[in-house]
Order: C-alpha cells, then sequence, then structure tokens
C-alpha cells in the first residue's frame, strides 16, 4: 500500500470559533486517536493535505505524521469532513494512530477489472453494488485495493463478497453481499413485456344485451303484480 508522509502541529485550542480561525489562516483542524493512543488536537496546512488526498485519491493509505516534528507515527485517515458547498474545502480531519502488531478494521475500494461477458456478447449492463470492503488487517498488509474480475460474469449472475479473498485479511462484511452483477437493460424489460402484451388474446366487452342470466332484471323483463 501507498505510504506517504503529513506534517502536523499541534494546538491547544478547540471549538468552533478556533476551527474558523485556523481556517483564515490556512489550517485545517484535525484530531488523532487510536488504541491505547491520547486523542490530541492538531492542525495541518490545508494545501498540504489537499495534494495528500489527492494522491492518495480513493485509496487505503497508511501516513507518516509527524507532529511538532517529533518521529512520525503512522496512521490511517478516518474521516475527511468537507465544505458542502465546495467540496475542495477541507473542514476537518480525522486520524486513526495504529500499532503494528495490532490488526485494525479499514475499509478497502473495490476495483472492478475486465470487462463481463453479460456486457461484451449478452446486451446486459454492469451493476456495481459494493464499493468498500471492510478488513481486518495487520497495518502494513492493508492492500491499495481490492480487485474483483468480472471477465466471466452473465446477465442474471453475480459476485458475492464470499467469492473474494484477500491475503494476511480477513473480510468483516456478510458473504452473501453482492458486489457486482450483471442485469438486463430497462429497454429490453420494456421490450420483451411490449411483445408479451401484444401476444395476449384482445378481450371481448359484452354489452348490457349479450349479459349472461338475470339479463335485463330490473328493467323491462321485471315481472309486474297480477291486476295492475
Amino acid at each position: 500500500m501507498q505510504h506517504v508522509s503529513l506534517a502536523a502541529e499541534s494546538r491547544e485550542n478547540t471549538g468552533k470559533g478556533a476551527a474558523r480561525s485556523l481556517r483564515r489562516q490556512g489550517k485545517v483542524p484535525a484530531v488523532i486517536y487510536g488504541h491505547a493512543f491520547v486523542a490530541r488536537a492538531l492542525a495541518v496546512e490545508h494545501r498540504a493535505l489537499g495534494k495528500l488526498l489527492e494522491l492518495i485519491g480513493g485509496e487505503a493509505a497508511l501516513l507518516d505524521v509527524s507532529i511538532d516534528g517529533a518521529a512520525p507515527i503512522k496512521a490511517l485517515v478516518r474521516e475527511v469532513q468537507r465544505n458542502p458547498v465546495r467540496r475542495t474545502d477541507v473542514i476537518h480531519l480525522d486520524l486513526y494512530a495504529v500499532v503494528a502488531d495490532e490488526p485494525i478494521e479499514v475499509d478497502v475500494p473495490v476495483h472492478i477489472i475486465g470487462t463481463a461477458e453479460g456486457v461484451r456478447n449478452q446486451g446486459g449492463v454492469l451493476d456495481h453494488h459494493l464499493h468498500r470492503i471492510t478488513l481486518k488487517v495487520l497495518p502494513a498488509d492493508i492492500p491499495d485495493h481490492i480487485e474483483v474480475d468480472v471477465t466471466d460474469l452473465t446477465v442474471g449472475h453475480a459476485i458475492h463478497v464470499r467469492d473474494v479473498t484477500v491475503p494476511n485479511g480477513e473480510i468483516m462484511n456478510d458473504g452473501d453481499v453482492s458486489i457486482v452483477s450483471v442485469v438486463v437493460t430497462r429497454a429490453e424489460v420494456a421490450a420483451e413485456t411490449t411483445v408479451a402484451v401484444e401476444g395476449e388474446p384482445e378481450l371481448i366487452k359484452k354489452g348490457k344485451g349479450e349479459e349472461g342470466e338475470g339479463a335485463g332484471e330490473g328493467e323491462e323483463g321485471e315481472a309486474k303484480p297480477a291486476g295492475k
């Protein structure tokens, strides 16, 4: 997996006011925490963080976080909070400190490789359901991504979590969850439905005079009392 570095500095002031002040200085408030690790409030340069996030993209990456110039701490990006209006603006960063011999749970992106048989030759469409798989793994064994080969996948079939293995890692997702499948297109479904409707026999509606038993009851055919 990727190993990248991030410089950070300690900060004493917390809260919304302090966070706004940091952002005006071109910095992003952050926090680092982890098992048996005392949580620390940090600040990182917005520009450096933006470049780092662009570099790792959606991949799982182990960071060397250097706080106040000290020896780096191994950590993972746990959460990135962004401005809802300007998505390029990061407003807070959560880092999770890891220990080399302690397994952790981490979400790893799924990469689809190959072109499915059902897409190539059967007119189907690839439907990607699960974009991340949760692994329990040692930090050093975290993969950048998990590859799922769909080359032999045909229409109406799917690849499930149980069909995937990751070296040195335990998959935590339910094995019955579908990762990717090939489905028929809506146009084909609509065409099949149209053909089925056109093939049905035409129903002939009966008029009032063509009703079965009881026709005319309560109208001209109704019996009248004798003598009237």
